[in-house]
């Protein structure tokens, strides 16, 4: 019998499988990975990140412009007193173009004591001189009333030997007047007074003081103006001090003022 012949299957040819390119690997090298992935970066990515809160405030109202305001105020204030120094001047420098003033003089023409005497114990001392004074107004357009309450006295050495008062009248323009005054008074405590007195009279000069306080009012036109007061100090150097004797005024020197 002729050999059966066998038949064996032919294996089919396998099928050559793509080539894939090597990708990045989803698992970092030298770490672990399971079926749902690292557990504690699942939990990483759903936490939310940690965010530092800022606190809220609301915005600030912008202050009030005080500063504005004040300086505002303060700047119409200093304004408005530069205009009336303005003003001010003005009107001196108008009165003085068409008033021209000037300041009056005066001066001590004489002096006679009719009594300069000390008590028996030597404590006090009695004095009164006769004054002569020269009043001028050299304006042409101001005149001077001379009021009342007048004061005039006579110190020497800082004690005050007598006092006085000027009579109330009227001095016209550009005019002298001669005023003949009596002044009288007494002081106490004169020991020491009496020592620097013999010293000056040996010397033959003595040195006196003469002051005056005199209110008045100025006319200008037939405007009368407010009162003043005129100050009137002079430094006299006279021969001697002694009753019904001759006194030779060697200087005299006058000063002037005046005040409200």
């Amino acid at each position: 019998m002729a050999e059966q012949q066998r038949i064996h299957p032919v294996p089919e040819p396998e099928h050559e499988l793509p080539v894939q390119k090597p990708s990045v690997p989803l698992v970092p090298k030298g770490s672990f990975s399971s079926e749902k992935g690292d557990p504690e970066k699942q939990q990483q990515q759903q936490e939310p990140p940690f965010r530092r809160t800022i606190p809220y405030y609301p915005p600030l109202k912008p202050p009030k412009r005080r500063c504005c305001s004040c300086k505002r105020c303060l700047c119409c204030t200093c304004c408005l007193l530069f205009l009336i120094i303005i003003i001010i001047a003005a009107l001196s420098a108008a009165f003085y173009f068409v008033f021209q003033p000037k300041i009056p003089k005066y001066s001590v023409d004489s002096m006679r004591i009719t009594q300069f005497n000390f008590n028996n114990d030597m404590s006090l001392l009695f004095a009164t001189f006769n004054v002569n004074i020269t009043a001028r107004n050299p304006n042409k357009k101001i005149g001077i009333y001379y009021e009342s309450g007048s004061q005039l006295s006579v110190w020497y050495t800082g004690v005050q030997l007598c006092e006085g008062s000027l009579p109330r009248f009227y001095q016209g323009h550009q005019n002298t007047t001669v005023l003949s005054l009596d002044l009288s008074g007494q002081t106490q405590n004169v020991t020491g007074l009496l020592q620097a007195l013999q010293v000056d009279q040996q010397r033959g000069s003595i040195p006196l003081n003469l002051s005056a306080k005199v209110p008045v009012k100025l006319k200008i036109g037939k405007l009368k103006l407010m009162k003043w007061n005129f100050l009137v100090k002079c430094k006299l150097d006279v021969d001697s001090l002694s009753a019904n004797n001759a006194i030779r005024i060697r200087n005299s020197d006058c000063q002037f003022g005046f005040r409200l």
